[in-house]
């Protein structure tokens, strides 16, 4: 018996086939390829902890080296609360694991759930090279269009930053999606937070004003995300302050 190719019965057959199909093979993909994707998210994370460091043998270094070298410069890992209480603390012979391990906190998920920052939870990263001590602590805040985020390296006294890494969701490229750029990144190194004992927050002034111990240029055109980018550094680096004060 013939198959009517033209009948709508068997349009409607091949093109259910076709959709089993190639959603069979697209979960499929999904799935095998998940691992991979998981890794390089986890490596990334690596790789901007290190950069953030502000040392020359972690300056550049790949997602791929990162992934190898992460226990090596990061000694120690904590979770804070708002007050600076240690919930949570383990070193680089411990395995990463737990909701509560500093590596896992997810920062964009408590901003967007979490609304009061009393209630959010702080990692910190305690990391060491060319024998001295440095401090790693991320910022997440709001810009244009979505998040930015970064990681602020400092030195053992907990308030000179030693290096600066941002990055975005969407923000503008060539005006918001600047703050990726070394040039603004840079800018931040040997700022201070303390001001003769007393929190002294990052400032992102308009180009062209004078810059102070505290200050920073933001970005032309970009004023939605220097201030998304203030703000994050004035509200987070100062649970870090706290902490470190005590």
């Amino acid at each position: 018996m013939a198959v009517n190719r033209d009948s709508n019965g068997y349009t409607i057959l091949f093109a259910s086939i076709m959709v089993i199909i190639v959603g069979g093979v697209l979960a499929f993909l999904a799935t095998a390829l998940k691992p991979a994707q998981e890794a390089n998210v986890r490596n990334e994370k690596m790789q901007n902890i290190l950069q953030a460091i502000g040392v020359e043998s972690t300056n550049g270094i790949s997602r791929d080296e990162a992934g190898k070298k992460f226990n090596d410069y990061v000694v120690e890992r904590i979770t804070l609360d708002f007050n600076g209480k240690v919930l949570d603390d383990k070193t680089n012979k411990d395995e990463i694991s737990g909701d509560l391990d500093a590596f896992n906190i997810n920062l964009l998920k408590e901003y967007k759930t979490i609304k009061a920052k009393e209630d959010r939870h702080y990692p910190l990263f305690v990391c060491e090279a060319n024998g001295e001590k440095f401090y790693v602590v991320p910022v997440l805040g709001k810009g244009l269009w979505a998040a930015v985020w970064g990681y602020i390296g400092l030195k053992e006294d907990g308030t000179t930053i030693n290096g600066a890494v941002f990055d975005h969701k969407s923000e503008t490229p060539g005006l918001g999606a600047e703050i990726t750029k070394d040039k603004f990144e840079k800018q931040f190194i040997g700022k201070t937070i303390d001001e003769a004992g007393i929190y002294a927050p990052i400032k992102v002034k308009k180009p062209g004003f004078e810059l102070g111990i505290h200050d920073v240029d933001g970005i032309s055109g970009g004023t939605f995300t220097s201030v998304g980018v203030k703000e994050m550094m004035e509200r987070s680096l100062k649970v870090y302050y706290n902490y470190f004060k005590k």
